[in-house]
């Protein structure tokens, strides 16, 4: 029987935490104490012997009832190792979990997929670019509306820019698609803020903008930039920058500038019908994560909580 052991934020040897992500063969830059600082303050965890498996838990508490959910802007989290993991191993972890913590809404990452007789999760969607090959040999496999999306682009004659201030792509987001994103809050922006500035201080993170014909920001992008992976993580686009192709135009030169080399373009979704088809139209591969959700408050408790959420 391993020894897991659950820990609150303040007990985490942040040290040891950083060291199994940064050896484990499933880490990713989500799972990193500064970034899960970043999104989640006061995050507990699982921990296995001397960090050699780690599970970080986005624990909150609502209504009375504490729960564990996905927090904005880590796509994938679950359990990460330094050496095998398995889906009996994972399915312990998740037996592991406090029985305080009644209700469960994560996204596990692709390796952490549990024993499906023990539990059941929903497949989520992502989509991955293997930048190994020569960027002509990338090119070629595009599909027809991505090439004529180029072509556009190349017509509006847009101009590429790396490392512009993020702020400037998160006020572009705001003025255009935010105005419609009704759940995202001023808090929100806040911890996008702070996350991208951090991952670019310390090198884990870089911006792109596409100016028009005019000098215009119309478009921009952040990636995360670590463990051989970048991580399309947010953009912002206009009405101009859209008409162009402004951000198949952004990625395009993003894919030319990596390859050929040891990276993987990860666009981080999507279940999206739209976005999942723009980014295969790069030739991304279909790639999946795991939904986990448990409930496990009694039948009674239950119904207060959803009376609760609905008279909010």
């Amino acid at each position: 029987m391993r020894k897991i052991k659950y820990l609150k934020n303040e007990e985490i040897n942040k040290k040891k935490w950083d060291a199994c992500i940064t050896h484990a063969f499933n880490g990713n830059t989500y799972a990193y104490s500064w970034y899960l600082d970043i999104i989640h303050p006061n995050w507990s965890a699982l921990i296995e012997e001397e960090y050699v498996r780690v599970m970080p838990l986005p624990v909150k508490q609502k209504y009375g009832v504490t729960y564990c959910y996905q927090p904005y802007f880590a796509q994938q989290l679950g359990v990460f190792s330094v050496s095998v993991l398995t889906p009996d191993i994972v399915s312990e972890f998740i037996s592991k979990i406090p029985d305080f913590i009644k209700v469960i809404d994560m996204n596990l990452n692709s390796f952490s997929n549990p024993d499906s007789k023990k539990y059941t999760v929903d497949l989520s969607n992502n989509y991955m670019l293997d930048l190994i090959q020569e960027y002509p040999r990338l090119s070629a496999k595009y599909r027809s509306n991505t090439k004529r999306n180029l072509k556009t682009a190349e017509k509006s004659k847009l101009t590429l820019m790396k490392g512009l201030g993020h702020e400037e792509i998160i006020t572009l987001f705001r003025n255009h698609r935010g105005r419609g994103m009704t759940k995202w809050r001023d808090e929100h922006y806040q911890v996008l803020s702070r996350l991208m500035y951090t991952a670019i201080y310390q090198g884990q993170g870089v911006t792109y903008g596409v100016y028009s014909e005019r000098n215009e920001l119309i478009s921009g992008a952040f990636f995360l930039n670590n463990k051989q992976k970048l991580v399309f993580l947010f953009s912002g686009t206009n009405a101009e920058g859209r008409s162009s192709s402004a951000l198949t135009f952004l990625i395009d030169s993003v894919i030319k500038e990596y390859a050929p080399g040891k990276m993987i373009l990860d666009f981080e979704g999507s279940n999206n019908v739209n976005l999942a088809r723009f980014y295969a139209g790069f030739d991304a591969k279909l790639t999946h994560y795991y939904r986990l959700k448990l409930n496990r408050l009694s039948p009674v408790g239950n119904l207060l909580f959803k009376v609760a959420a609905m008279l909010k």
